[in-house]
């Protein structure tokens, strides 16, 4: 399967690929200029799919049922076309990184932990949730991918109560977790960032 990608090329051979999903109502560009941040020494391919769905000018991975809550043919269909691409690649699960801002953080969650999928090595999952979808079933036995997991205190839009929900459940199913909070609404905080690129570098 085939989705429009932003690319941000290795320094040289690729040592994995690290691939971000956008957020609702963005593109493919919206988090292009994180892949420098987070792998800085270039070790990894940088992909970036644009989301199948439309809204506007922008793109998103599925509607949403009501709040919090994915609806489910939208949100099964994304996790399948992202599942066939990623297999499309060609790369053994631990050298595939997986994170996302907002719906592309909840998309990273539903394919790292997703029941009957390899796991990738890591996931980044920014101001997004764990989802509960009929039809696309989690798997919390190990080994579990790495999680860095960062939401904003002041989050208007996904409310920090879903982060720390996460937060307890990854806790409790004994994965290794970096966990960060910030006093910022639907935002990125550069300095969780900073500790990102740090945890990603020792997860590759």
């Amino acid at each position: 399967m085939s989705l429009p990608a932003f690319e941000r090329p290795a320094a040289g051979k690729a040592e994995g690929v690290l691939i971000l999903l956008h957020g609702r109502g963005a593109d493919e560009r919206q988090l292009a200029s994180l892949f420098d941040v987070l792998d800085p020494e270039r070790r990894l391919l940088g992909l970036a799919p644009r989301a199948p769905h439309e809204q506007g000018r922008g793109s998103l991975w599925y509607t949403v049922e009501k709040a919090g809550v994915p609806e489910r043919k939208t949100f099964v269909s994304s996790c399948e076309l992202v599942s066939e691409w990623l297999d499309g690649l060609g790369l053994a699960p631990e050298r595939i990184v997986l994170g996302g801002f907002s719906q592309g953080a909840t998309i990273s969650y539903a394919l790292g932990l997703g029941a009957g999928r390899e796991r990738p090595a890591a996931v980044i999952a920014i101001s997004g949730y764990i989802p509960e979808v009929a039809g696309w079933d989690l798997d919390f036995r190990s080994p579990l991918p790495s999680f860095a997991v960062g939401h904003g205190a002041y989050d208007e839009v996904i409310p920090v109560e879903r982060a720390r929900a996460a937060r307890v459940r990854l806790e409790a199913a004994g994965a290794e977790l970096l966990y960060r909070e910030w006093p910022l609404g639907h935002a990125v905080d550069p300095s969780f960032l900073e500790e990102a690129t740090a945890w990603l570098s020792r997860v590759i």
